[in-house]
């Protein structure tokens, strides 16, 4: 029997396994996919030098766990360019929609909780800033301005720091993620990919798992549990969390689609050099960049929130052309299209979602859903971090902070 059994090898359930392994902890890791990262997936483009992100991407505020890691992996991280263009009257203009986010929440402060779209609709801004900062809640925080908590808005863009910087993990964050499941292995703990937990069972210092591998039925027992599942399997999968019921509701998990395409040529560097992201708030995609200041002919389209609902499930024909559409509203009509990789993570069912984000109403439900039960089972995920939630930094937190947990026990 193992110490602990974590339950999914993103980056929750890799930094996890890797804390307990240094431990000196016998640790199962067991994980759906046939790769290690979950929603960090680099993929390689034939023509192209550089990764190519389907999943996570740019490091988001301080992540110290992040950059902590890296320096241990010997990685380091690329900044990215920042300039930006927003579509306008038909016309490209310089604009800054991190910029606006901040305007638009400016210093307010609420005693009670309302929607995003409700706080908005209160503010003494102008339209065009209030027209970005719902773009920025639906791109950044794939979430829906309609139902998101805009104290949970407010905290997180009157920081300050939102946007000053996003670098690039060097390699991409598979990178990443491939350093930290070969260092767990190397400490002794076991990695099974394409292993599906559907039952779990416990009692107070004991844990027993079903599932299947390899086509078979499999049972594991351990002394602990950490469930790092993502937000929206916990919310639709097999495991039944009555628990957890009440933090589960009162969060979100946010729907995103990318579509990654190489071009023969980056044609949009001669009509815009040096800008790195290109907004047109009405396209169906209506956020996409470029890899600068890496050069490459490549564009990433980018739709969250209620502009990825729509599209979700959609045949990829669909998606690439609606891509393709996003970004002839800034360019006018295009050729040259050489290779394509779309990902929709909501309907993904491994994922269910981008990354997740808290109702109106919802204070204290990462918390609540973080709490361990009968100091057997743990949780960790960017859904379960109160401080940088929907990032890589906080499913990396998450997962550590759950480790100390068992290790405390």
């Amino acid at each position: 029997m193992n110490d602990v059994i974590v339950i999914g090898a993103g980056a929750a359930g890799l930094a996890a396994a890797r804390e307990l392994a240094r431990a000196g902890k016998s640790v199962l890791v067991l994980e759906a996919r046939e790769r290690v990262g979950g929603r960090c997936w680099t993929r390689r483009m034939p023509g192209l030098e550089i990764p190519v992100e389907v999943g996570a991407e740019f490091i988001h505020g301080e992540a110290k766990v992040t950059f902590a890691l890296l320096k241990q992996a010997g990685l380091t991280a690329v900044d990215s360019v920042r300039e930006q263009r927003y579509l306008a009257n038909g016309r490209l203009r310089a604009g800054d929609a991190f910029a606006a986010a901040r305007r638009a929440v400016g210093k307010a402060k609420l005693d009670r909780d309302v929607s995003f779209d409700r706080f908005l609709a209160r503010r003494r801004v102008p339209a065009k800033t209030k027209e970005l900062a719902r773009m920025m809640v639906q791109g950044f925080d794939a979430a829906d301005p309609r139902r998101v908590s805009a104290k949970s808005i407010i905290e997180e863009w009157g920081g300050g720091s939102l946007g000053d910087t996003q670098p690039r993990p060097q390699g991409g964050y598979g990178t990443l993620m491939g350093w930290l499941a070969n260092d767990i292995v190397a400490r002794g703990a076991q990695l099974h990919l394409g292993a599906t937990v559907t039952s779990l069972r416990w009692s107070r210092g004991a844990v027993t798992l079903g599932g299947t591998f390899a086509g078979e039925r499999f049972g594991a027992r351990a002394k602990r549990a950490i469930v790092t599942l993502p937000l929206g399997v916990l919310q639709e999968g097999p495991l039944r969390l009555p628990q957890k019921r009440r933090a589960l509701r009162k969060l979100a998990s946010g729907p995103v689609i990318r579509v990654a395409m190489r071009f023969h040529e980056p044609f949009w560097q001669k009509r815009a050099p040096g800008v790195a992201f290109f907004h047109s708030p009405g396209a169906p995609f209506p956020t996409f960049w470029t890899p600068l200041p890496m050069r490459a002919p490549l564009l990433t389209c980018w739709a969250g929130g209620p502009k990825a609902a729509k599209l979700t499930g959609a045949p990829v024909r669909t998606l690439i052309r609606a891509a393709l559409a996003s970004v002839e509203s800034v360019f006018g009509r295009l050729s040259g299209l050489a290779d394509v990789y779309v990902q929709d993570w909501h309907d993904d069912p491994l994922s269910r979602g981008g990354y997740s984000y808290v109702l109106a109403g919802g204070e204290g439900a990462r918390e609540e859903l973080a709490a361990p039960l009968d100091d057997t089972v743990f949780f960790a995920g960017e859904a379960t971090d109160s401080e940088e939630a929907g990032t890589v930094a906080g499913a990396l937190r998450s997962g550590q902070r759950a480790a100390r947990e068992v290790l405390r026990v």
